[in-house]
């Protein structure tokens, strides 16, 4: 029965995206609490839903989630729209015809997360075929276009969960990262967002008029969420020379007499700094700050002991 619930509460989210937990409890005959249960066992099981508190809050699920492909075979889906059918040719229910195109729709091979830009191609799918961060790029790009003001629940690096309601101007993409360049309505000012860090986004009816922004205004040698940098300089061997260059930006990266490479570049200091280092190998050395080279040193030793 509990799980027939969480069922039943999951399609109520995915058909209307927000509804109250009082509403969800007196609808299914269970307790607040228990609808708060339910909730957070969806959440465990990686379903991205969140509560919002407050006038206009309640409980919401991102637009950007999708139910698993295999969820239903393509038996299912065609007995079930053929059932539909059926059905429609007595009642004559446009919203019945709706759910008929989009069940059919949703039959069709999906084509892969690619677009093709003039001479680019950009695949935002990930290496293991996840698509959840492809749909967040869709929705997102969708806002964008029709000026709509999306809900986000924005996660800091220290885990700090806000809700906030944005005005997204412009994709930005730098260092194989994603950013939403938006207005934050709750900071009343320009911001730039990283994709990755949104851990639901819920599109609105709210329209707003895009501010007249240039490229300048965009700040792109930037660090967001107030993150702390870190000059750094780093000895290279030849072999991490590709990575070095491609990391770094090849203009920063300098030959010495002895055959080695130098550079000397700033970095957000974050965890994330360790393990790209690590990730290069041996000949990936920090020569500054000693902090750095620390940290690196104790990961380091960390990973060693898991193998030795």
């Amino acid at each position: 029965m509990k799980y027939e619930i969480m069922i039943h509460i999951l399609f109520d989210l995915l058909a209307r995206r927000r509804v109250s937990a009082g509403e969800l409890a007196g609808k299914y005959d269970i307790s607040v609490r228990s609808v708060y249960r339910y909730i957070d066992e969806m959440t465990v099981a990686g379903i991205p839903i969140d509560v919002a508190r407050g006038s206009g809050g309640g409980i919401y699920i991102s637009d950007a989630y999708k139910l698993p492909r295999g969820f239903m075979t393509r038996e299912e889906y065609t007995r079930a729209i053929d059932a539909m059918r059926a059905m429609e040719s007595e009642l004559s229910d446009p919203v019945l015809s709706s759910a008929i195109q989009k069940l059919s729709a949703a039959v069709k091979v999906e084509h892969r997360d690619q677009a093709i830009a003039g001479n680019i191609l950009v695949d935002s799918g990930t290496w293991g075929g996840e698509r959840k961060f492809s749909e967040k790029l869709r929705l997102i790009e969708r806002a964008i276009e029709e000026q709509r003001a999306i809900e986000i629940d924005y996660v800091s690096r220290e885990g700090e969960h806000t809700h906030r309601t944005i005005l997204p101007h412009l994709l930005v993409y730098k260092q194989n990262i994603w950013y939403l360049y938006a207005f934050c309505c709750k900071r009343n000012d320009f911001r730039l967002f990283k994709i990755g860090r949104m851990r639901t986004i819920v599109e609105t009816e709210e329209r707003f008029e895009r501010t007249p922004f240039t490229r300048d205004d965009v700040p792109l040698s930037f660090w967001t969420d107030g993150e702390k940098t870190v000059d750094a300089v780093f000895s290279l061997s030849p072999d991490v020379l590709p990575f070095a260059e491609e990391w770094l930006g090849i203009e920063n990266v300098h030959p010495q007499a002895d055959g080695s490479y130098r550079a000397s570049v700033t970095l957000p200091d974050d965890d994330a700094l360790v393990e790209k280092i690590l990730s290069a190998g041996a000949g990936f050395k920090v020569l500054s700050p000693a902090s750095l080279a620390e940290r690196v040193k104790t990961e380091a030793e960390k990973i060693f002991k898991e193998y030795a």
